[in-house]
């Protein structure tokens, strides 16, 4: 794959990401994810903390899934849902790409953010 088509590649997959995170219940089940690593969640205790009904949740963590964001495994009658963090980490680096006009940036370990831009 050349460096044209595996940027169009990224950008793609970065758009589909960040268009499931464009809505606010998937940006909270997103979140809720991330919090419970790779312990991940069910639809139910998800439900729970989030205040919905699992049934409410079903579109939006199919929209996730689909943009793979989360991934789930079957466990008994349970379905995991676990954010994906190589994908997550995927589009922060796309985002990421050019910080500092590529040079070697100096991330806050308090701010968490560049200090260097």
């Amino acid at each position: 794959m050349n460096q044209a088509t595996e940027t169009t590649a990224d950008e793609a997959l970065t758009l589909k990401a960040l268009t499931a995170l464009a809505q606010a219940q998937r940006l909270r089940i997103f979140k809720a994810l991330v919090v419970a690593g790779q312990d991940g969640l069910t639809p139910g205790v998800l439900a729970e903390q989030l205040g919905s009904t699992p049934s409410g949740l079903s579109f939006h963590l199919k929209e996730l899934a689909h943009s793979g964001l989360i991934d789930s495994e079957q466990r008994g009658r349970n379905l995991i849902y676990r954010a994906n963090f190589a994908r997550m980490n995927g589009v922060l680096a796309y985002l990421t790409e050019h910080c500092c006009q590529g040079t070697s940036c100096e991330v806050s370990t308090t701010a968490g953010a560049c200090t260097t831009c």
